[in-house]
């Protein structure tokens, strides 16, 4: 009896002390560059397992994933799983130098996926510079053995991943931008599946094709992998039921479009009930500033049967580029199930209430340099007027090991000073932000409300902001400056929808609320790759509680070196 017990508890370190209910299951992730044709040119991209777009890993509830990371390539790497909550396993989140140092060539990195309540489609890419063009794939979380969907069950299920493709290396994109302090230039082309689609030269072979069958039901599992662009999508002549968002359930609700921002996920059953044919599904960006492809991608929705496919089957009227009331009218209607079955708990009071501004800045041009951003600047962004400064090595590392000079924790609660966010023409000297490496910390278990405010500084835009190691509920939001005195009262905490990444909306505000009960090291950022490389990101620190399974795991002995 005593060796039985050695073994099982030798068994818990070694698993991380995961939940013994679910499943440990291992993968292995190679990470080499591939040459792919697109748009009648190749080019060599980094990629997984040599497939574009990566592979799908699937879980259910509960289970544990050890995905072993090997980097053939020639470029550091690190990959995160995004909208997995890792509880108390910060170390294998995946941003660089927030929780690890990169991945570098020749190296390798066990990553321990831990899955606990997360339920439907999450995804996995990339988190170093801009890597995520083309390092990306599907993370499918099941219900556990015996569990049924909430709905119909569908006859198949089937990811659909809009990407984007480049031309030129992702990398000579990016360091340009940097080097001129520009808008990064626009992609060739936007991708289903990792293919254009016939709308776009030398696609229609390879056109990505969805076979379905008269009067059956698809789950479609959609994921936005897009680095700059909320996406609307549409398909032909059918109507689409939202039943899920970001791995948890959603109150059905039925819509001829879906507005999905870069690192959200939306689970959408298509009831297959039209004439058979072919019919084309469809995606172009919403845009309001920056540099973009004026493009539609398409794949194509084949019924089974004997019948004459069209030469030119019917394209969907999408929602026009700029048209912010669609993509917010559908953000807006999203909301938990919150059943006796899927209930939820919002906080109905918070601990610590935090606002945070969300601007695009411009530096003015230093000596001798030459620069190509707006009013021949260079752009920033930054929250609470702070554009972060990457460190070089981990926050996570140096909060852990007491280690100096790595961050401050004096990230600002509010805006270090207050103005009218969204008036017309804001002042240029509010243009200008401040760098640091700043956190905030915050108490374990506590509740926060944390209110995004967007800003009009040289126009405004919207922000999809994403929060690592959590999910949150999403309670309120509106247009022009938040007023803690009036719009609270208006919030929802009966059926607010739970998600990882909210759209801010131009010029508005959104509100947020979660219990801080998972320690470690998270970061927040914009969704928009620009605007990250810009410095619009900043990291919060959840301390540990007083109980065991209040802290966080050890670090992994294969952790990377910096």
């Amino acid at each position: 009896m005593k060796f039985l017990t050695l073994y099982f508890s030798l068994l818990l370190l070694l698993c991380g002390f995961v939940a013994v209910h679910g499943k440990i299951q291992r993968q292995k992730f190679v990470l080499q560059d591939v040459p792919y044709t697109r748009l009648c040119s190749s080019k060599s991209i980094l990629t997984v397992n040599g497939k574009f777009p990566g592979p799908t890993l699937y879980g259910r509830v509960g289970d544990t994933l050890i995905v072993d990371v090997i980097n053939r390539a020639s470029e550091n790497v690190t990959i995160h799983w995004h909208g997995v909550k890792q509880p108390r396993n910060p170390w294998t989140d995946g941003p660089v130098y927030i929780t690890q140092c990169p991945i570098r060539p020749g190296t390798n990195f066990s990553q321990r996926i831990i899955l606990s309540d997360e339920i439907g489609t999450l995804w996995w890419h990339a988190h170093i510079e801009w890597s995520r063009a083309t390092v990306y794939g599907a993370l499918i979380v099941l219900p556990k053995e015996g569990d049924a969907y909430p709905f119909p069950k569908p006859s198949a299920e089937i990811p659909i991943i809009l990407g984007e493709w480049w031309k030129s290396d992702i990398r000579q994109v990016l360091s340009e931008a940097l080097q001129t302090g520009s808008d990064p230039n626009a992609s060739d082309a936007f991708l289903i599946n990792g293919q254009p689609g016939d709308q776009y030269p030398c696609s229609t072979s390879d056109t990505f094709k969805v076979t379905v069958e008269y009067g059956k039901t698809y789950l479609l599992r959609m994921i936005n992998d897009v680095m700059n662009n909320i996406m609307f999508f549409k398909i032909a002549n059918h109507n689409l039921t939202v039943v899920g968002s970001d791995a948890a359930y959603t109150k059905p609700f039925t819509t001829d479009y879906v507005a999905i921002s870069p690192g959200q996920t939306i689970d959408i059953l298509l009831e297959a009930n039209q004439q058979p044919s072919h019919y084309y599904m469809a995606s172009r960006p919403h845009n309001i500033a920056g540099n973009f492809a004026n493009t539609t991608t398409t794949a194509i929705l084949a019924y089974t049967g004997n019948y004459t496919a069209p030469s030119s089957p019917p394209l969907p009227t999408l929602p026009n580029i700029d048209d912010a009331v669609s993509a917010n009218t559908f953000t807006a209607s999203l909301r938990s199930l919150a059943t006796t079955d899927h209930p939820i708990d919002v906080p109905q009071k918070a601990d610590t209430e935090l606002l945070f501004t969300l601007s695009v800045n411009i530096f003015e041009c230093g000596l001798n340099e030459s620069c190509n951003g707006a009013l021949q600047g260079r752009f920033r962004a930054s929250i609470n007027n702070i554009t972060f400064v990457q460190p070089k090595i981990d926050i996570l590392e140096a909060y852990y090991k007491r280690v100096t000079g790595v961050y401050e924790e004096d990230f600002p609660g509010n805006p270090p000073f207050q103005f009218n966010y969204t008036m017309e023409f804001v002042p240029r000297l509010l243009w200008v932000p401040q760098n640091g490496t700043r956190v905030r910390v915050v108490e374990y278990n506590s509740s926060v409300e944390l209110v995004f405010q967007g800003t009009n500084i040289l126009g405004g835009t919207y922000h999809p902001m994403h929060l690592h190691g959590y999910s949150f509920y999403v309670v309120g939001r509106g247009n022009g400056n938040f007023d803690r005195a009036r719009d609270p009262s208006g919030y929802n905490l009966v059926d607010p929808p739970l998600q990882n990444t909210i759209a801010i909306p131009r010029n508005g505000w959104t509100a947020i609320r979660f219990k801080a009960n998972n320690p470690g090291v998270w970061l927040l950022h914009c969704h928009l790759d620009r605007h990250v490389s810009w410095g619009m990101e900043m990291a919060f620190i959840v301390k540990e509680g007083t109980s065991q399974d209040a802290k966080m795991l050890p670090p992994p002995a294969d952790m990377p070196k910096c």
